[in-house]
């Protein structure tokens, strides 16, 4: 059976590297570039799967690590998968919990077999390799999973960034093998680009990664603690390294300065869970900046919270609610947030297709952040 993955690029911008197309999966096709909403332990918070349905998003996120942990993997296995545990009918990616390794890393201990941590939850003991990582999302059955990596922390002295780096390749020769014996007719397997803030071990880990072979690469250990310029610059160095055939992921990334960014240099997908955690924090999103709906200058504010903005949200209710909602500690309040963070994400992303359909991206890019940055920065903070 021949795997039903596959990538086309549909148009480029002729002015950058951004362009545009479709990921066909087992649970259809996803428009790229696209912004994949997080569902940590099987859901995005705050939001009903038909909530996603409606404003249109077509791929979201699970991680390996937390679902493995709670419900656990029987029960997602006796449920049917994951699409069926939660109701979701369209394309899934797990993340692989390679990044909770470095977030929980006080619990950790990593050696080149694997990882044995200590549950969050309840301080069971438990040994996660490259193969059982594999393992537990082939049980998962995400459409798309990812390599098990060690994220390398920042700062890193070349020393530690080399190590790091030779062993995640390691691993990815490890999930690579692992996913061939498992699922390779129904999920696709991307490998992680890791190498800190060096451009040559970047540049080594993608090598190593294109030479083991994989339908798809993503960029990790970005947005960890470095500046943004050093942020910009591996993106930069990393994005035209991998295949021009095939997907590129940058992980983690979700301000639209900087999704704006990977897309000028050829990065397709997109996850971060700034537009929800920022709604629970009364942070709004909108075509003119950020908006901090708990201000109180915004009480009698009438408006609403994007004029620009066509969702739910905005076409119902105003500033001045949802300042009242969130001030009086509403649940509503973060569900709207939510609700609205997230239909702007995806309209973003359809405006950026679009432009670059148009040859226009790079217009659109200045634009954008002129209205979106004003003088600094958060216009309405």
């Amino acid at each position: 059976m021949s795997n039903p993955f596959c990538f086309e690029v549909e148009a480029r911008d002729p002015t950058c590297a951004a362009r545009t197309g479709h990921m066909d999966t087992p649970h259809g096709s996803v428009n790229t570039p696209v912004f994949m909403p997080v569902g940590t332990q099987g859901s995005v918070k705050g939001m009903t799967q038909q909530d996603l349905l409606e404003m249109g998003a077509e791929v979201v996120l699970g991680n390996a690590y937390h679902l493995y942990l709670r419900p656990g993997i029987d029960v997602i296995r006796r449920a049917g998968g994951l699409h069926e545990f939660i109701g979701w009918p369209k394309t899934m990616l797990t993340d692989s919990g390679g990044f909770q390794v470095f977030s929980l890393a006080h619990l950790n201990k990593v050696t080149r077999e694997g990882v044995t941590f200590q549950s969050h939850i309840d301080g069971s003991r438990h040994f996660l390799t490259p193969e059982s990582a594999i393992d537990v999302q082939t049980e998962i059955g995400a459409d798309i999973i990812m390599c098990f990596d060690e994220c390398t922390s920042y700062p890193a002295t070349r020393e530690a960034a080399t190590g790091s780096m030779r062993m995640t390749l390691e691993w990815a020769i490890r999930c690579k093998q692992r996913w061939l014996e498992r699922a390779p007719e129904t999920q696709a397997l991307f490998g992680i680009v890791q190498g800190s803030t060096y451009p040559d071990l970047r540049a080594e880990s993608a090598a190593g990664l294109i030479e083991i072979g994989f339908p798809g690469y993503a960029i990790g250990g970005v947005s960890v603690g470095e500046a943004k310029d050093e942020m910009l610059e591996v993106i930069a160095l990393t994005a035209p390294r991998l295949p021009d055939v095939q997907p590129r992921y940058l992980m983690g990334i979700g301000s639209p300065e900087d999704i704006l960014a990977g897309v000028e240099y050829g990065v397709d997908m997109f996850d971060c869970v700034m537009p929800t955690r920022n709604a629970r924090n009364g942070c709004l999103f909108t075509s003119q900046g950020r908006l901090n709906i708990k201000n109180q200058r915004y009480g009698m504010d009438f408006g609403p919270p994007d004029p620009e903005c066509e969702c739910p949200v905005c076409r119902k209710y105003t500033r001045a609610y949802l300042s009242h909602l969130y001030r009086s500690g509403e649940m509503l309040a973060l569900r709207l947030n939510t609700l609205h963070n997230l239909c702007f994400m995806l309209q973003f992303f359809f405006n950026i297709r679009e432009a670059i359909r148009a040859g226009r991206f790079l217009d659109f890019k200045q634009s954008f952040l002129r209205k979106y940055l004003a003088e600094d920065g958060l216009l309405f903070v």
